[in-house]
């Protein structure tokens, strides 16, 4: 039976696609562990729903895009083409649809929310949070080494969906929703 450590990393050091050998606390490891803690939480949030919950679905699609995320983020910009792996053509957009259609069943939000409520929906805002710092991450390392423009665009659009996401699920648990106060920019509009 093959072991699954390797000692190779007890100096400090690991591998990225390519070959390559960085600290463990490079930016770019910094990134990919932050996406690989939101798809842990991703696979909470889905022991959390009923096995014929809708979002099971939608999140077993999520989990499956950030894994080849983290496989482009793990490959330096200058060996990118020689990853085998790609992501879909609507990556960004069918995100946005997604969002569209949660929404609809949702209703939409005028105010910040305090996480809690229902387990799902409180694992959803905490990987809401998870992937904000993952995108905060990912734009100090495009400043180093660029990254496809879509990772940084659906990883912005994942947090978002991940709060319409919570929302659903409280609204299905008819379980209120614990407001902090209105957007401000909806405030100013006076919407």
């Amino acid at each position: 039976m093959k072991r699954i450590y390797t000692r190779t990393g007890d100096k400090g050091m690991t591998g990225i696609h390519g070959g390559e050998r960085v600290p463990k606390d490079d930016i770019r490891i910094e990134a990919n562990g932050t996406l690989d803690e939101l798809n842990a939480v991703l696979g909470i949030v889905r022991t959390l729903l009923p096995a014929e919950d809708s979002l099971q679905e939608d999140l077993h699609g999520i989990q499956r895009d950030l894994m080849t995320v983290m496989s482009l983020v793990a490959t330096p910009s200058a060996k990118r083409d020689s990853n085998p792996n790609s992501l879909p053509q609507d990556l960004v957009s069918g995100c946005e649809a997604m969002i569209d259609r949660l929404t609809e069943q949702a209703g939409t939000s005028e105010a910040f929310l305090l996480p809690g409520g229902t387990p799902a929906a409180a694992h959803l805002q905490l990987a809401r949070t998870v992937c904000r710092r993952a995108e905060r991450h990912l734009w100090t390392l495009h400043r180093q080494d660029p990254l496809p423009e879509d990772i940084l665009q659906y990883v912005n659009r994942l947090s978002d969906l991940f709060f319409t996401m919570a929302r659903l699920d409280l609204q299905r648990q008819s379980w209120p929703e614990e407001r902090w106060q209105a957007f401000a920019y909806k405030r100013k509009s006076g919407k």
